[in-house]
Protein backbone atom coordinates (compact mmCIF):
# COMPACT_ATOMS: atom_id res chain seq x y z
CA UNK A 1 0.00 0.00 0.00
CA UNK A 2 2.00 3.40 -1.29
CA UNK A 3 2.19 6.10 1.76
CA UNK A 4 -0.49 8.89 1.26
CA UNK A 5 0.65 12.11 -0.33
CA UNK A 6 1.70 14.79 2.09
CA UNK A 7 1.16 18.12 2.13
CA UNK A 8 2.43 21.81 3.29
CA UNK A 9 -0.52 24.62 3.17
CA UNK A 10 0.29 28.36 2.99
CA UNK A 11 -2.92 30.81 3.16
CA UNK A 12 -3.31 33.34 5.51
CA UNK A 13 -6.91 33.67 5.52
CA UNK A 14 -7.88 30.80 8.70
CA UNK A 15 -11.27 30.21 7.34
CA UNK A 16 -9.83 29.53 3.93
CA UNK A 17 -6.45 27.68 5.02
CA UNK A 18 -9.14 25.29 7.37
CA UNK A 19 -11.16 24.63 4.23
CA UNK A 20 -8.28 23.61 1.52
CA UNK A 21 -6.79 21.56 4.85
CA UNK A 22 -10.40 19.77 5.20
CA UNK A 23 -10.36 18.72 1.38
CA UNK A 24 -7.07 17.52 1.11
CA UNK A 25 -7.62 15.61 4.30
CA UNK A 26 -11.06 14.06 2.81
CA UNK A 27 -8.69 13.07 0.04
CA UNK A 28 -6.14 11.16 2.26
CA UNK A 29 -3.51 13.72 1.54
CA UNK A 30 -1.56 14.45 5.13
CA UNK A 31 -1.52 18.17 5.54
CA UNK A 32 2.15 18.00 7.80
CA UNK A 33 2.04 21.86 7.96
CA UNK A 34 -0.52 24.63 7.06
CA UNK A 35 1.40 28.58 7.79
CA UNK A 36 0.22 31.97 7.23
CA UNK A 37 2.99 33.53 5.89
CA UNK A 38 5.59 33.18 3.34
CA UNK A 39 8.61 32.92 5.34
CA UNK A 40 7.44 29.82 7.29
CA UNK A 41 6.49 28.31 3.89
CA UNK A 42 9.86 28.25 2.69
CA UNK A 43 11.10 27.07 6.08
CA UNK A 44 7.73 24.11 6.10
CA UNK A 45 8.56 22.87 3.60
CA UNK A 46 12.75 23.06 3.55
CA UNK A 47 12.07 21.23 6.91
CA UNK A 48 9.34 19.06 5.83
CA UNK A 49 9.94 17.59 2.61
CA UNK A 50 6.73 17.48 1.07
CA UNK A 51 5.52 15.91 -2.02
CA UNK A 52 3.49 19.16 -3.05
CA UNK A 53 3.40 22.52 -1.57
CA UNK A 54 -0.12 24.28 -1.90
CA UNK A 55 -0.07 27.91 -1.77
CA UNK A 56 -1.80 31.80 -1.89
CA UNK A 57 -0.26 34.25 -3.97
CA UNK A 58 -0.71 37.05 -1.69
CA UNK A 59 0.79 36.73 1.53
CA UNK A 60 2.42 38.22 4.39
CA UNK A 61 4.60 39.45 5.21
CA UNK A 62 4.18 42.04 2.04
CA UNK A 63 0.76 41.38 0.93
CA UNK A 64 2.09 40.81 -2.31
CA UNK A 65 3.18 38.34 -4.47
CA UNK A 66 4.94 36.84 -1.44
CA UNK A 67 3.12 33.19 -2.09
CA UNK A 68 4.40 33.03 -5.97
CA UNK A 69 7.89 34.06 -4.88
CA UNK A 70 8.10 31.63 -1.98
CA UNK A 71 6.95 28.80 -4.73
CA UNK A 72 9.47 29.98 -7.33
CA UNK A 73 11.89 29.13 -4.24
CA UNK A 74 11.26 26.24 -3.72
CA UNK A 75 10.93 25.02 -7.13
CA UNK A 76 14.63 25.76 -7.40
CA UNK A 77 15.88 24.46 -4.10
CA UNK A 78 13.55 21.39 -4.00
CA UNK A 79 12.80 20.43 -7.62
CA UNK A 80 11.73 17.05 -6.91
CA UNK A 81 8.04 18.95 -4.65
CA UNK A 82 5.13 19.80 -6.81
CA UNK A 83 3.98 22.90 -6.06
CA UNK A 84 0.54 24.55 -6.94
CA UNK A 85 -0.70 28.61 -6.42
CA UNK A 86 -3.80 29.88 -6.49
CA UNK A 87 -4.81 33.06 -7.14
CA UNK A 88 -8.20 35.37 -6.57
CA UNK A 89 -7.49 36.78 -9.78
CA UNK A 90 -6.51 36.09 -13.53
CA UNK A 91 -2.86 36.48 -14.17
CA UNK A 92 -1.11 35.07 -17.21
CA UNK A 93 1.81 36.48 -15.87
CA UNK A 94 2.07 35.05 -12.87
CA UNK A 95 1.37 31.59 -14.12
CA UNK A 96 4.36 32.06 -16.85
CA UNK A 97 6.57 33.15 -13.72
CA UNK A 98 5.48 29.93 -11.79
CA UNK A 99 5.93 27.59 -15.27
CA UNK A 100 9.49 28.84 -16.04
CA UNK A 101 11.18 26.91 -18.13
CA UNK A 102 9.44 23.17 -16.91
CA UNK A 103 5.76 23.21 -16.59
CA UNK A 104 6.29 19.82 -15.35
CA UNK A 105 5.03 19.68 -11.41
CA UNK A 106 3.20 23.15 -11.15
CA UNK A 107 -0.12 23.69 -10.96
CA UNK A 108 -2.08 27.46 -10.97
CA UNK A 109 -5.78 27.10 -10.26
CA UNK A 110 -7.95 30.16 -9.47
CA UNK A 111 -9.67 29.92 -5.91
CA UNK A 112 -13.15 30.25 -7.49
CA UNK A 113 -12.62 26.82 -9.28
CA UNK A 114 -11.12 24.99 -5.65
CA UNK A 115 -14.60 25.42 -4.54
CA UNK A 116 -15.24 22.08 -6.25
CA UNK A 117 -13.14 19.68 -3.77
CA UNK A 118 -12.19 17.28 -7.35
CA UNK A 119 -10.58 20.04 -9.28
CA UNK A 120 -8.06 20.64 -6.30
CA UNK A 121 -6.87 16.82 -5.22
CA UNK A 122 -7.03 16.00 -9.18
CA UNK A 123 -4.49 18.81 -9.74
CA UNK A 124 -2.37 17.58 -6.51
CA UNK A 125 -2.19 13.79 -8.20
CA UNK A 126 -1.45 15.43 -11.71
CA UNK A 127 1.29 17.64 -10.32
CA UNK A 128 2.72 15.41 -8.12
CA UNK A 129 3.17 12.93 -10.84
CA UNK A 130 5.01 15.25 -13.03
CA UNK A 131 2.48 16.73 -15.24
CA UNK A 132 1.03 20.24 -14.71
CA UNK A 133 -2.64 21.52 -13.91
CA UNK A 134 -3.12 25.31 -15.15
CA UNK A 135 -6.80 26.78 -14.81
CA UNK A 136 -8.42 26.55 -18.48
CA UNK A 137 -9.28 30.59 -18.14
CA UNK A 138 -5.43 30.83 -17.87
CA UNK A 139 -4.47 28.68 -20.85
CA UNK A 140 -7.32 30.85 -22.66
CA UNK A 141 -5.68 34.43 -21.67
CA UNK A 142 -2.10 32.84 -22.64
CA UNK A 143 -4.02 31.54 -26.22
CA UNK A 144 -4.94 35.05 -27.11
CA UNK A 145 -1.55 36.16 -27.39
CA UNK A 146 -0.10 36.10 -30.75
CA UNK A 147 3.19 36.91 -32.26
CA UNK A 148 4.12 37.68 -35.70
CA UNK A 149 5.95 34.54 -36.29
CA UNK A 150 3.65 32.33 -34.62
CA UNK A 151 4.98 28.45 -34.63
CA UNK A 152 1.57 27.35 -33.58
CA UNK A 153 0.10 28.60 -36.65
CA UNK A 154 0.68 25.42 -38.87
CA UNK A 155 -1.28 23.83 -36.38
CA UNK A 156 -5.42 22.55 -36.91
CA UNK A 157 -7.65 23.85 -34.94
CA UNK A 158 -8.33 20.46 -33.31
CA UNK A 159 -4.36 20.31 -32.77
CA UNK A 160 -4.48 23.14 -30.99
CA UNK A 161 -7.20 22.11 -28.78
CA UNK A 162 -5.44 19.05 -27.90
CA UNK A 163 -2.10 21.16 -26.97
CA UNK A 164 -4.77 23.41 -24.58
CA UNK A 165 -5.62 19.94 -22.76
CA UNK A 166 -1.84 19.28 -22.69
CA UNK A 167 -1.18 22.62 -21.45
CA UNK A 168 -3.80 21.88 -18.89
CA UNK A 169 -2.16 18.59 -18.09
CA UNK A 170 -4.26 15.93 -19.07
CA UNK A 171 -3.34 12.65 -20.08
CA UNK A 172 -3.85 11.12 -23.57
CA UNK A 173 -6.84 9.50 -21.99
CA UNK A 174 -7.83 12.10 -20.28
CA UNK A 175 -8.04 14.28 -23.19
CA UNK A 176 -9.59 11.91 -25.44
CA UNK A 177 -12.18 11.58 -22.65
CA UNK A 178 -12.62 15.19 -22.92
CA UNK A 179 -13.00 15.74 -26.44
CA UNK A 180 -15.33 12.45 -26.65
CA UNK A 181 -12.44 11.05 -29.22
CA UNK A 182 -10.90 7.83 -29.14
CA UNK A 183 -7.35 7.51 -27.18
CA UNK A 184 -5.23 6.28 -30.84
CA UNK A 185 -7.17 9.94 -32.15
CA UNK A 186 -5.50 11.60 -29.85
CA UNK A 187 -2.23 10.21 -29.93
CA UNK A 188 -2.36 10.90 -33.73
CA UNK A 189 -3.00 14.77 -32.69
CA UNK A 190 -0.29 14.63 -30.57
CA UNK A 191 2.30 12.89 -33.14
CA UNK A 192 1.39 16.17 -35.33
CA UNK A 193 1.57 18.52 -33.04
CA UNK A 194 5.38 17.45 -32.27
CA UNK A 195 6.06 16.93 -36.02
CA UNK A 196 4.95 20.57 -36.17
CA UNK A 197 6.41 21.88 -33.57
CA UNK A 198 10.00 20.45 -34.95
CA UNK A 199 9.75 18.41 -32.11
CA UNK A 200 9.87 15.08 -33.72
CA UNK A 201 13.57 13.61 -32.94
CA UNK A 202 13.63 16.00 -29.30
CA UNK A 203 14.04 12.94 -27.02
CA UNK A 204 11.66 11.02 -25.05
CA UNK A 205 7.74 11.32 -25.73
CA UNK A 206 7.89 13.06 -21.76
CA UNK A 207 10.41 15.42 -22.81
CA UNK A 208 8.53 16.29 -26.37
CA UNK A 209 5.56 17.12 -24.36
CA UNK A 210 6.90 19.42 -21.89
CA UNK A 211 8.78 21.64 -25.13
CA UNK A 212 5.26 21.33 -26.76
CA UNK A 213 3.50 22.53 -23.72
CA UNK A 214 6.32 25.63 -23.39
CA UNK A 215 5.89 26.67 -27.03
CA UNK A 216 2.46 26.85 -26.21
CA UNK A 217 2.45 28.92 -23.16
CA UNK A 218 5.22 31.26 -25.30
CA UNK A 219 2.64 32.17 -27.78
Amino acid sequence: MSEPLRAVLGEDQPIVREGIAAVLRNAGITVIAAVDNAVDLIRAAEEQRPDVVITDIQMPPDLAADGLRAAQEIRRAQPETAVIVLSQFLEASYALDLVGDDPGGVGYLLKEKVASPQVLTDAVERVVAGGSALDPDVISTLVGRTRKEDPLAALTPKEREVLALMAEGHSNTGIARKLVVTVPAVERHVTGIFMKLGLSQAGSHRHRRVLAVLRYLEQ
